[in-house]
């Protein structure tokens, strides 16, 4: 688990090291222009939403540790054939390569904690995997930008070798994890009519299309915001400088560096349905001091004060979440499917990154007013959708923490009563 951690922080920071410098590096530096620098991060996008499905079915089938070699193996090619590219072509193969193994690594690693934990254990060892996720990233974004100079390429070119290095050093470190034996899918048929039947059984699991469902919604209504849609609000209505932009974010990570420990024991006492709900009351709030920032009539100063206080409280409500939705996936799938979940609701997540920014950007810089109340509603969606999903998860997979104590009072083994139905 120790080395499954190390994975987590490294594999960030190597997304952390170059991905916010793209744009300028393509646009700027290769001289390639904006156009081109748009098309690459749509490549990234579209790499995920292309391998993600089949990277279930190999999870699956042959184990996350292959898996997650061969996206390292590729993410590290496309990042340092993407320092050396200086034609269109070659820089969209080479972010292709990158933004494909980059989207892989995410539910091969989330599979391996899975395999590593059991129910009870689970909650905080995703929780220490998004604390080093966000470490991760902000370490490698702060040291990349020490290195990167727009006036010379070998700067570039030195940030991209670095990140192919780090996810091969992950290649070697990767190789030393012995993973317990867990249950595998190997059927007679072919690997498609595995895939299918997967598939199959996955939309047949009605607790998990319902999550998927909220799941979009919560990666539409926050994250798909972050960087588009709401810092053009930021901008546009509230009148917050770049500096000011950065402080917010800044106060992200600063929260969920902060809070993401303290509430854990507080959340993996509640029932994760309940938690989810909380999450979409508190993101409720933080549109709400959105909108006063853009729309009230206080001072800028209290401007800025609540945009980033808006940043903020989605810190807190991700630090809620890290600790519930992985491990909920977790135990929605079969013995043996875990793979296969996490890559859907990793698929999900990408669909929900690829629809926010288009749908958020031009909405809150045309119409601040409908872009805040809209969001708003969507964050009380959340809740509704959670209690909805309660309702329809059993007592382990919505409580783990009290169907173990249960079992404690009752002096049985803490795996007696509690087997999940998917």
């Amino acid at each position: 688990m120790r080395r499954i951690h190390v994975g987590n922080a490294l594999s960030a920071f190597g997304l952390g090291f170059t991905v916010p410098y793209l744009y300028v590096y393509v646009a700027q530096v290769r001289g390639l222009g904006a156009m081109t620098a748009g098309l690459v991060l749509a490549v990234f996008a579209v790499a995920a939403l292309i391998v993600l499905p089949f990277a279930g079915r190999a999870i699956v089938r042959r184990g996350p540790l292959p898996v997650l070699i061969a996206a390292l193996v590729t993410a590290a090619l496309g990042a340092l054939s993407l320092g050396l590219a200086g034609g269109a072509a070659a820089v969209l193969l080479s972010a292709a390569a990158l933004g494909a193994g980059q989207a892989v690594m995410q539910p091969a690693l989330a599979t391996m904690i899975v395999d590593c934990s059991e129910t009870e254990t689970r909650s905080r060892a995703f929780a220490m995997q998004f604390f080093l996720q966000n470490l991760g990233l902000g370490v490698g974004g702060l040291i990349g930008g020490h290195l990167v100079d727009t006036s010379r390429v070998s700067s570039f070119t030195l940030l991209f070798a670095i990140e192919a290095a780090v996810f091969l050093l992950l290649v070697a470190l990767m190789a030393t994890v012995r993973m317990p034996r867990a249950p595998r899918v190997a059927g007679p048929g072919t690997a498609a009519g595995a895939g299918r039947s997967g598939r199959r059984q996955l939309l047949a699991n009605r607790a998990m299309v319902q999550l998927c469902v909220l799941g979009f919604v919560l990666f539409f209504a926050c994250y798909g915001q972050f960087e588009s849609g709401l810092s053009a609000y930021g901008v546009e209505a509230a009148g917050i400088s770049t500096s000011a932009l950065g402080t917010a974010l800044a106060a992200n990570t600063l929260m969920i560096v902060v809070a993401q420990f303290a509430v854990l024991k507080l959340v993996e006492r509640r029932r994760r349905s309940r938690v989810i709900a909380a999450v979409g009351v508190i993101w409720a709030v933080a549109w709400a001091a959105a909108a006063y920032a853009g729309l009230g009539h206080g001072s800028q100063a209290m401007a800025t004060a609540a945009f980033v206080s808006t940043y903020a409280l989605f810190g807190l409500g991700e630090a809620m979440l890290s600790p519930t939705l992985a491990p909920l996936v977790a135990d929605l799938a079969p013995e043996g499917m875990a793979g296969q979940y996490n890559s859907a609701f990793a698929l999900v997540k990408q669909l929900a990154l690829a629809v926010g920014p288009a749908v958020g950007g031009p909405l809150a810089a045309s119409l601040p007013g409908p872009y805040v109340v809209t969001f708003l509603l969507f964050s009380l969606g959340i809740s509704v959708l959670a209690l909805r999903l309660g309702r329809g998860l059993s007592a382990v997979q919505d409580h783990p923490w009290g169907a173990r104590s249960r079992v404690v009072a009752r002096g049985g083994s803490a795996h007696e009563p509690v087997t999940a139905k998917a």
